[in-house]
């Protein structure tokens, strides 16, 4: 097993790489202690099975820097193939400045061909490698060194059986002509905004029952604080405080260093300090401010009738039945309910997903459709338009 640990070995690879169609790609990284995750290796392969088609690289190591890796990246001749890349290509975007490309992705791949909901790396290994994996390392400090061989086999253990299901994937995908699909979900993950996060919009991430305007202004100027504190001091946001703590201060309304101590959720840590006049002072701009309005942070799903979101997800199912595709993939619930609850520009109202159900969800919402069971299928009826029935 070959570890890298120079930059000048990491740029012989990536030229050598620059030969074959694809490289596979995984990292290991720690995030329990840190606001930012802490690159810890970098796992790539090439197509073949000699010894140096697949190689570590030590990110950590003295004598390394990854400009060669990020100009492989940047060499559009090559695919980049990731398995659920989100959490990898932020790390690369926020310390390079570099997405790969072109990018595919085997989870979303695989979903594209009926895998399932999210075709775990493990379930892929089995059904298209016909391997298994050692998992017994998955959780180690990939931090330390030395690592074990234990830990090297299995982080080689991710890029290598991806060839296999990469190319298995990619030829499903080129038989189906659904290519673009695929494109069109990897332009999120290669998009800056997806990996942007700004503290004035960390509270829409918390979910909360309440939609009160005044306690969700609260919320938020609690979550800008959280946010901007945790940044700053490259802390997980839970050590400053977690969402149920500030769900809890959004209601008790605390205003005073005593009020703020018989918060029942609050660390102590937070109790004190720096940490407890940002969140005294957070409160107090939550209370001044105007009101959030109602539901800027979503969807009030009081609106949709509970009937027809059933509807919807009956149509749902029958559709990713007939095309092979995870229900997930085609519209989260999320965006389901936000149909039922009236709303019409969501992400799965567009592109293919439009075609797939889009168009017939909005007939359904529009009573210009109903659904009848044929045997074990379900099928579409259209329906007479109002003025035209008796």
């Amino acid at each position: 097993m070959k570890m890298l640990t120079t930059t000048e070995e990491l740029s012989a690879f990536c030229a050598a790489a620059r030969a074959h169609p694809y490289v596979t790609v995984d990292t290991e990284f720690l995030r329990e202690r840190t606001y930012y995750s802490k690159l810890c290796l970098v796992q790539m392969a090439v197509p073949g099975t000699g010894r140096d088609s697949a190689v570590l690289i030590d990110p950590l190591a003295r004598n390394m820097t990854l400009d060669p890796l990020y100009a492989l990246f940047r060499d559009k001749s090559v695919v980049k193939v990731f398995h659920a890349a989100r959490q990898d290509l932020e790390i690369f975007f926020l310390e390079g400045n570099v997405f790969p490309e072109p990018l595919f992705d085997t989870q979303i791949a695989a979903m594209v061909c009926g895998f399932g909901e999210q075709a775990g790396y493990e379930t892929l290994v089995r059904k298209i490698a016909r391997q298994s994996l050692d998992k017994t390392s998955r959780f180690t400090d990939w931090s330390r060194r030395p690592l074990s061989e234990a830990q090297k086999k299995y982080a080689l253990a991710d890029v290598t059986h991806l060839r296999v299901i990469y190319e298995h994937l990619a030829a499903e995908i080129g038989k189906s002509g659904r290519g673009s699909w695929v494109e069109e979900e990897l332009k999120t993950l290669t998009t800056p905004e997806t990996y942007v996060i700004r503290p004035e919009d960390a509270w829409l991430r918390i979910k909360t029952r309440t939609t009160s305007g005044a306690f969700l202004s609260i919320v938020r100027e609690l979550a800008r604080f959280r946010e901007t504190e945790a940044r700053s001091r490259n802390i997980p946001r839970g050590r400053i405080m977690k969402d149920e703590a500030i769900l809890e201060l959004a209601s008790t309304k605390p205003q005073t260093p005593q009020e703020l101590g018989r918060a029942r959720l609050l660390p102590r840590d937070a109790r004190r300090g720096d940490v407890a006049a940002g969140i005294l002072s957070a409160v107090a701009t939550g209370l001044a401010a105007d009101p959030v309005k109602v539901p800027e942070n979503g969807i009030d799903k009081s609106k949709a009738n509970p009937a027809l979101v059933d509807l919807l997800r009956v149509l749902l199912k029958a559709r990713a039945d007939e095309e092979g595709v995870a229900q997930k993939l085609i519209m989260p619930a999320a965006d389901l309910d936000a149909i039922a609850s009236g709303a019409r520009d969501v992400p799965s109202l567009r592109g293919w997903r439009r075609t797939v159900f889009g168009d017939d969800a909005l007939r359904l919402c529009n009573g210009e459709i109903a659904l009848s069971a044929r045997g074990g299928r379900v099928e579409v009826v259209p329906l007479c338009p109002p003025r035209a029935m008796v």
